[in-house]
């Protein structure tokens, strides 16, 4: 009974300590917050969209289809139908900072629990989720992204229901990799001593575990999402229209990007600084985990 309950003292002494959070050592690293500065500055001018003075982003100005190129009126010109381009890429970030960060939320949601019980419960559970993962992850991801929107139409939610099926087999691989590393440390077996369930075990000891190299997939898997939610705009695919989607005006401007360049240029500039912020955040998330 003593030698039991010593090592149970022990195995409990063993928890690590939880290092400062990581939003609170953020500030420490500049990557992130330059990262996190690109990101804010879409969600501001996101959230502020309804009170700027621009104009709605499909009203058509008749007057500038004959000069579409940036002006006093409009700062960054006009696309082929006389709407203001800045006004869609701002209203157009609305969707996208909602649509990105839920579709991988979703993929979390799903992915998460498959990898905590393969890597926790092992054997014929392990078996059936891995080759499961295995045969969705051996397509190519676009491709299956076309397959899904273009059977199932192209919607907000279809977008979010796509990229949750195509994500979470990875997300479960990462999660069912971390949680064979973490299921044998101390902290666990004093969770199996106390008699706690395996599902306490999973959620409440393993996952926050796992936490750091989780949120730098999550930074990065939204803006892989953002790139899917591009494309499909590209082919077609994106949102329906008149909702100003960003895939879609580079694919409106590339009609007259020889002449006309900025329609297709502005829009994928847009792309590129919102991914490069998650890039940047991901980045400097990974070297404060890495430091714990």
């Amino acid at each position: 009974m003593s030698a039991a309950t010593d090592k149970a003292s022990t195995a409990v002494a063993a928890v690590p300590r939880k290092a400062p959070g990581l939003l609170r050592r953020l500030p420490t690293s500049r990557v992130a917050m330059v990262g996190l500065a690109l990101i804010l500055v879409w969600v501001v001018l996101a959230l502020l969209a309804p009170f700027l003075p621009l104009d709605p982003p499909n009203k058509q100005d008749l007057m500038a289809l004959a000069n579409p190129l940036p002006s006093a009126k409009h700062w960054l010109g006009t696309d082929f139908k006389g709407r203001d381009i800045l006004s869609r890429l701002i209203w157009g970030a609305r969707t996208v900072l909602t649509v990105a960060p839920a579709a991988a939320l979703c993929a979390y949601v799903v992915g998460c629990p498959l990898g905590l019980a393969a890597g926790y419960f092992g054997g014929w559970v392990d078996t059936v989720i891995s080759r499961a993962s295995d045969i969705i992850l051996s397509f190519p991801i676009i491709i299956l992204y076309v397959i899904l929107i273009a059977n199932i139409g192209p919607s907000v939610l279809n977008i979010v229901l796509a990229v949750t099926l195509t994500a979470a087999p990875g997300i479960a691989r990462i999660v069912r990799g971390l949680t064979i590393e973490q299921r044998h440390l101390d902290y666990v077996a004093a969770a199996q001593l106390r008699r706690e369930s395996a599902l306490w075990i999973m959620f409440v000891e393993l996952l926050p575990n796992c936490r750091g190299p989780l949120i730098t997939d999550f930074c990065l898997r939204v803006g892989y999402t953002i790139i899917t939610i591009g494309i499909l705009g590209f082919l077609g695919l994106g949102l329906p229209p008149p909702d100003p989607d960003w895939g879609t005006m580079v694919k409106e401007g590339t009609a007259m990007i020889s002449v006309r360049p900025h329609m297709s240029l502005f829009p994928a500039m847009a792309i590129v600084s919102l991914i490069l912020g998650f890039n940047l955040l991901a980045d400097g998330v990974r070297e404060l985990s890495l430091r714990e």
